[in-house]
């Protein structure tokens, strides 16, 4: 018996599937290939930072070995702000990485690298003071590059404290959004797991898509972070269709919920061991790669945080997507 049959015949999937419909499991008993997927496959370089500073040339050879196609920056660039350059300093240390979006290069060569491997670079992460207040250099750089999207990972914690704070960054990302497009650029935003869930009777997340320019606030779903939310990502998708149009892929191993509210980083590390390869773990990614697809999901990142030994686990995720 396939393990997704299995899940939906258990006791533990019927629970589960009261919490999330529709997300996790299914009742199709047919399935259509998702040929298209397989040509644009790409990878969160937040996956692999080591090796990446180890040697950036021969760690973008690997991915496209393994198939990966597009690739996705994480940032500091040397045009970032202070702020967050400074923040990535104990960050570096923690994952062995140098703290340089070109990961030790210059911008020129990492392009040239990216070019005559045929990966291109569909996004860039970034931060939010560099969103408000360096636009322009993030803007050049991003058309240099060949990045449609600046994307922000996260929320600072202090700006999310309450409905009032959601309701203000709002408006922030209007501001972004309207900047980002002036630069001939997409903003787009990053879900964790915080907000989605009621506070004072609202859900901010929602609160926030709902009071900003569908045209110039886009979305990145990252559905382990969604779940992990109490979310359901296929919901989602439907809501606010056509506004997400990249997507974070990862498997997780079994059903878990953040401890609170998603909203301090300690409840995501938590999270990090049930992360595991595409395919190899307990959700429904098929389904919610197909609901994607169907509502205008541009790219699709395999995302595996810093994971052990990258050279299989993302062989992994991509053999298996590749085979949906």
């Amino acid at each position: 018996m396939k393990r997704k049959e299995f899940l939906k015949l258990s006791g533990w999937a019927s629970l589960g599937a009261g919490l999330l419909p529709g997300a996790l499991y299914s009742n199709r008993n047919t399935f259509k290939l998702l040929s298209q997927l397989t040509d644009r496959i790409g990878i969160q370089l937040f996956s692999l930072p080591r090796l990446m500073a180890e040697n950036p040339r021969k760690s973008l050879e690997l991915l496209v070995e393994m198939g990966y196609s597009e690739i996705e920056l994480f940032g500091p660039y040397p045009f970032s702000a202070e702020s967050n350059k400074k923040s990535w300093e104990q960050i570096s240390l923690m994952i062995g990485s140098s703290g340089s979006g070109y990961f030790g290069v210059s911008e020129s060569e990492f392009l040239n690298h990216s070019r005559e491997l045929g990966l291109s670079i569909a996004s860039l992460h970034t931060d939010l003071d560099t969103l408000e207040n360096h636009m322009p250099a993030l803007g050049q750089a991003a058309r240099k590059l060949g990045s449609k999207y600046v994307t922000l990972p996260a929320i600072p914690p202090e700006r999310r404290q309450t409905v009032e704070d959601y309701q203000r960054m709002a408006d922030t990302f209007n501001t972004i959004g309207a900047s980002a497009l002036s630069e001939g650029i997409r903003f787009a935003y990053h879900n964790h797991g915080y907000g989605l869930q009621q506070i004072d009777g609202v859900i901010p997340f929602e609160l926030m898509m709902d009071a900003t320019d569908p045209n110039g606030v886009f979305l990145e779903m990252d559905i382990f972070w969604t779940i992990a939310g109490k979310a359901d990502p296929i919901a989602y998708l439907n809501k606010y269709k056509g506004r997400y149009k990249m997507m974070h892929l990862k498997d997780m191993l079994e059903l878990k919920y953040f401890s609170g509210d998603g909203g301090d980083p300690r409840e995501w590390v938590e999270l990090f061991p049930l992360m595991t390869s595409t395919g190899a773990g307990v959700l429904d990614l098929e389904e919610i790669v197909r609901a994607a697809s169907q509502t205008g999901v541009e790219h699709f990142f395999v995302e595996q945080d810093m994971v052990a030994n990258p050279e299989v686990a993302l062989l992994e995720s991509i053999t298996y997507l590749k085979g949906l």
